[in-house]
């Protein structure tokens, strides 16, 4: 249970099982249930493509109250990316909080910050993290830069 005590779904962690041992899921997007009281997989995934995944995360929406704003969410992304120098191929599975600086209510953000650290320590695994408010900050080759560099 996170400090806001909001728990995780037993999906959340059987999904990103999957995606570790089965390599057949790309990325899994999590988000609050609409009554902010737990984390649930929103969309799990096979597509490759980068772009299609940035634009479904920078495109959620949260609601709270009758009220609709952009929606923060979590995101486990097998990343994989060439070595400079003709080294081979990597795979780092990164674990992405979004939550935008503009347009974002006030409950949900909050929330779903006080809630990231419970869904990271059920996810067993992970290589790297990336805290993403803009939208340079969730672009491909900013996350390549920095995972690639062991800095995130």
């Amino acid at each position: 249970m996170s400090k806001s005590g909001v728990t995780v779904s037993p999906e959340c962690i059987s999904k990103f099982n999957e995606l570790k041992l089965g390599k057949s899921i790309k990325y899994i997007i999590y988000k609050l249930s609409d009554d902010y009281k737990e984390i649930v997989v929103e969309e799990t995934s096979t597509d490759a493509e980068w772009e299609n995944f940035q634009n479904k995360i920078m495109n959620a929406k949260a609601s709270y109250k009758g009220k609709e704003g952009k929606g923060p969410r979590y995101a486990v992304y097998d990343f994989q990316y060439e070595l400079e120098g003709g080294e081979g191929t990597r795979n780092k599975i990164v674990f992405i909080s979004w939550s935008p600086d503009e347009g974002t209510l006030v409950y949900p953000r909050m929330t779903y910050a006080s809630s990231k650290e419970a869904l990271k320590n059920a996810l067993n695994g992970l290589g790297a993290e990336v805290q993403a408010n803009n939208e340079d900050e969730i672009e491909y080759s900013t996350i390549l830069k920095d995972i690639s560099r062991g800095k995130r």
